[in-house]
């Protein structure tokens, strides 16, 4: 389901409602157990409410609330450990804040034994949970109308995940009229009957959802019988919407320009920018307050290791293609580019530093753009900014390359952190993808995700290099 222009799987919302109310339960009677009848109702919801969500968001981080990995069927023993180490995070940060403003009820013990019983029904209920979703019955239904390449594509829209794991069924590809082009298995493709409609298709298989992935719809799309599924119920999805709602990307792959004009999102108003300012402004500046120690060591430790300046401009394009110079920490020798050649970086680069190895893990390089936010130039949350000899690279050689460029570029993005580090062509255009997803979604709430999600690239350190 969308919740504020974003696409966020119920199946994720579901269970963390659930795992909320698990935590929430337990803290509760661990409470009731241990109360000495002075309990003040008002101040124990709101203290169990607060644990539990510090609970939740400690989970997050750990990213057992990925879509990816509520069905992994491999890799269980890292689930419970996950669940183990984001409930004693969760107790070290109540306990942390208790030192400066002590709970009225809630106590530590209270908080361990609560959070203890939390790790076992939550162990029990995502056992309970995996035997449920891997049954068939639980499959979301799908037929998809068309049988070349962008229908062959809807069961490998996850190419992480075998057949099992994903989160739908594909029933049958029903063959478009006059259309014998076929590029999946022919005993899984329909050939319709004389008389046979799109509805009783659908109502034959209990088929949830159509999706229609016809390439050339003149002369081949159906319009009338699309029309009667929708009014008797049915779910009709546009390939190219069931990507973005899959993969949380745009696939060039499937996208028509008309989809994009006519389409929702790609909005630019006054408030929203006015909102997303404020936000890039608040972002950065707890940023740099907080990591304002790291500054000063990762600047000390970049003068000792490698001769040249600690800073380092470069021209990147930003909104509406001007160019700007952005700031980062150095983390390559000062003649890394002596012959004037702009190269992508490389995950065994020998032009790297000592140093410049563990910023670059760390996207601790990145932090001086915090300049570069507050001159306007760049925002908190948005795609990477190029240099212009790859804008103009790639702009050649991918379609709608500078849509990126509508919005403000950003120290972290979609981008960033759904995809590895860039370094080729064929990186450039998965990154798009993500991209035009944000700039066709981005709100205040996407933003929020974006930096929860950059905190759990940070921690595992992912895509750096």
């Amino acid at each position: 389901m969308r919740i504020f222009g974003h696409h966020v799987p119920r199946k994720v919302l579901l269970l963390a409602g659930v795992e909320g109310l698990i935590i929430y339960g337990c803290l509760a009677l661990a409470l009731l157990v241990q109360a000495d009848g002075s309990l003040v109702p008002g101040a124990v919801t709101m203290e169990l409410l607060a644990t539990a969500l510090i609970a939740l968001l400690s989970l997050s981080l750990l990213g057992l609330y990925e879509p990816d990995q509520l069905v992994a069927i491999q890799g269980w023993h890292l689930v419970v450990l996950r669940i183990a180490v984001g409930l004693l995070v969760a107790l070290g940060i109540v306990a942390a804040y208790g030192l400066v403003a002590p709970a009225a009820t809630l106590q530590n013990g209270t908080i361990s034994i609560g959070l203890a019983l939390a790790s076992v029904g939550l162990v029990a209920e995502r056992s309970l949970y995996r035997s449920v979703t891997a049954q068939e019955a639980f499959k979301h239904r799908l037929l998809v109308l068309g049988t070349g390449s962008r229908a062959a594509a809807v069961e490998h829209v996850h190419p992480d995940k075998r057949p099992e794991e994903l989160p739908y069924k594909v029933l049958a590809y029903i063959a478009p009229v006059d259309d014998g082009h076929v590029d999946m298995c022919p005993s899984r493709v329909i050939h319709r009957e004389e008389g046979q409609t799109l509805l009783d298709l659908m109502r034959e298989h209990r088929a949830h959802e159509l999706v229609v992935a016809v390439r050339d719809r003149r002369g081949n799309l159906p319009i009338r019988e699309l029309l009667d599924c929708k009014l008797h119920g049915a779910r009709i999805t546009d390939i190219s919407t069931f990507f973005e709602r899959e993969r949380q990307q745009l696939r060039l792959d499937s996208l028509n320009t008309s989809w994009l004009v006519f389409g929702s999102g790609f909005r630019q108003d006054r408030f929203r920018n006015t909102v997303k300012r404020c936000f890039d402004l608040t972002a950065s500046s707890v940023l740099l307050l907080l990591t304002l120690p790291v500054i000063l060591i990762t600047a000390l430790a970049i003068r000792l290791d490698s001769p040249g300046p600690v800073f380092y401009r470069q021209t990147r394009v930003g909104q509406g293609n001007e160019p700007f110079d952005i700031y980062k920490f150095r983390s390559m020798r000062q003649d890394a580019e002596r012959d004037g050649v702009a190269r992508w970086a490389q995950g065994d680069d020998d032009r790297i530093t000592r140093v410049g190895r563990v910023i670059r893990k760390l996207r601790i390089d990145e932090l001086p753009q915090v300049i570069n936010v507050f001159k306007g130039e760049m925002s908190f949350v948005g795609p990477r900014p190029e240099r212009p000899f790859f804008v103009e690279q790639l702009s050649e050689q991918i379609p709608y390359f500078l849509a990126r460029h509508s919005i403000r570029p950003g120290i972290t993005g979609w981008a960033q952190v759904r995809y590895a580090y860039g370094a080729s062509v064929h990186d450039a255009r998965e990154k798009l993808q993500y991209d035009l997803y944000y700039v066709k979604n981005h709100t205040l709430f996407l933003d929020i995700v974006i930096l929860l999600e950059t905190v759990k690239v940070v921690l595992f350190g992912r895509g750096a290099r």
